[in-house]
């Protein structure tokens, strides 16, 4: 069920695209005049400005605490039953680790590092398009007078501080730290929330299986999948069905 909640989500992010897109494209003048407003606010760089070193920092902070956080608190999320989590309830990841891979932090810590290195160069590359898309959304909210009076703003000394920071404000310490802070709560409400969502959809059948389908909906499922349709099964959806 976590799994199709999961799926979900998914579902509605996929939905709200083509709404966004069904807005239609703002005319090129307002396009024109959103361009100097977002070169001022969203300037060549700005990814690497805000996940260079910064973001480093706050997955580690972010891994620290739930290192330090009980096995018990993973393992309802998990699902696993109140009555078995009694043994559990002092034991960390991070007392486990030491035992087990004593060089477990310092191993997640070089590899996070690695793939935040090799993000930062994929979103340096894919930032042109996101300034394009700003651009489009910016002239879509704001009429040509409205546009006109930000970029005169943006010409002020306090203006152009604004715009410089704006972006890099949600990376500032204070912002960060309430983040980080957020991890924790965020992981004891899981088994709450993940309940809610359980609740709120058990009025649906279950998902079919394999087996309840027919033999065109097999081979329609086998294609999309790029398997053959004698190798569709049903054993992951039993496994799944198992840690409910």
């Amino acid at each position: 069920m976590r799994r199709a909640f999961r799926f979900s989500l998914i579902g509605v992010a996929l939905l709200a695209a083509p709404a966004a897109l069904a807005q239609g494209a703002p005319d090129a003048a307002r396009v024109a005049a959103a361009r100097p407003v977002v070169d001022k606010i969203f300037p060549v760089g700005t990814y690497r400005r805000m996940m260079d070193g910064t973001m480093s920092k706050m997955m580690d902070s972010m891994m620290d605490g739930m290192m330090k956080m009980p096995i018990a608190q993973f393992a309802r999320i998990g699902g696993v039953p109140e009555e078995k989590l009694a043994a559990l309830e002092e034991s960390s990841m991070e007392q486990i680790s030491a035992i087990i891979d004593p060089n477990f932090r310092q191993r997640t810590k070089l590899g996070m590092d690695a793939m935040m290195g090799s993000m930062v160069d994929m979103m340096d590359s894919f930032e042109p398009k996101v300034r394009d898309a700003l651009t489009r959304a910016y002239a879509r909210k704001f009429d040509g007078k409205q546009l006109g009076e930000l970029s005169a703003f943006f010409k002020t000394s306090t203006g152009d501080l604004y715009a410089r920071e704006s972006m890099m404000m949600f990376m500032d310490p204070e912002i960060m730290g309430e983040m980080q802070a957020l991890m924790p709560e965020m992981m004891k409400k899981m088994p709450e929330m993940a309940a809610k969502a359980e609740a709120a959809t058990k009025s649906l059948p279950p998902p079919r299986k394999i087996a309840d389908l027919s033999q065109e909906e097999r081979g329609k499922l086998a294609k999309l999948l790029g398997v053959k349709a004698s190798d569709l099964k049903d054993g992951a959806a039993t496994s799944d069905e198992g840690t409910k």
